[in-house]
């Protein structure tokens, strides 16, 4: 008698989902300031957690969002942040991480996910994130561009105008909530949008080991001005008493972190000179 062979197991369907949650774990795991884990399609918001629509139509959680970064700058500051700061701060960091859960995947593979508010979800105690995969817009020589729940579009310039429209889309609405607590209007709103659109392109650069590579992706992305993002990336370069050239930019709008830190503003901030630029790069390279 002869046994029938054992059959094969099956292979992993493979859907945009599927391959949209591969390419965002490789984010996180270059990404050592990216704190993100993958959900399942079909799972639901744990307890602990709020996504970004129930943030921008729920008023106790956003009230409860805005309480948990208040006491983050406490604890990690020994310092109380006045009530526009810590709005600042907590949509600073919303808008970096959701902008780079868009552009990460364009960087890495010329995918561009369409997040829906209700895709990204944040933890109500914890600076952390959860995101949920869907569909995905690429390019027409993409393996993946006869799946459901793909689009293609036809160029790399296309491309980037979907980059630039998923993630307005995506903070539209907690724009909208959040922003009368920033005490500041549309077109600082949105060049806070804007300057975190840049700098997480420009961050996932240097971690591949490629700046250059990320300041001219970023700067493709953003050339100007291009509604409803009121100024482009503007990268220059500072001269290095070595010869060497480093890129910078200043940053549109405020994420108010010098009201908690003077003497340490963020390198794009208006209030730090070219000189003071430089001496923090140089340090952190001869470190």
């Amino acid at each position: 008698m002869f046994l029938a062979p054992a059959p094969a197991p099956a292979a992993p369907a493979v859907s945009c989902s599927t391959l949209l949650a591969a390419t965002y774990r490789r984010l996180v795991g270059l990404c050592p300031a990216l704190d993100v884990t993958v959900a399942h399609p079909a799972s639901t918001v744990g307890q602990g957690w709020a996504d970004s629509a129930e943030l921008a139509y729920r008023q106790e959680l956003l009230d409860g969002f805005l309480d948990a970064e208040s006491a983050r700058i406490r604890d990690r500051y020994a310092h109380t942040a006045r009530p526009d700061v810590v709005a600042s701060r907590a949509l600073h960091g919303y808008l970096w991480s959701a902008a780079l859960l868009v552009t990460g995947p364009w960087f890495l593979e010329r995918r561009v996910p369409r997040l829906r508010p209700q895709d990204v979800r944040v933890s109500r105690t914890r600076d952390a994130y959860e995101i949920v995969p869907g569909g995905f817009a690429c390019l027409p020589d993409d393996p993946a561009a006869g799946l459901p729940g793909v689009r293609v579009l036809p160029d790399e310039a296309a491309l980037r105008a979907e980059v630039r429209a998923a993630v307005a889309d995506h903070v539209r609405p907690l724009l909208a909530a959040i922003g009368p607590r920033l005490r500041r209007g549309p077109r600082a709103l949105w060049g806070m949008v804007g300057d975190d659109l840049v700098s997480g392109v420009w961050y996932l650069g240097r971690m591949l080991g490629d700046e250059e590579r990320g300041v001219r992706e970023a700067g493709a992305l953003l050339p100007g001005p291009v509604h409803p993002y009121p100024g482009g990336a503007d990268f220059r370069a500072l001269a290095a008493r070595d010869g060497r050239h480093h890129p910078t930019r200043t940053r549109l709008g405020c994420c108010l972190y010098y009201t908690i830190r003077p003497a340490e503003a963020c390198g794009t901030c208006p209030r730090v000179c070219d000189t003071e630029r430089l001496r923090r790069i140089e340090g952190a390279r001869e470190a």
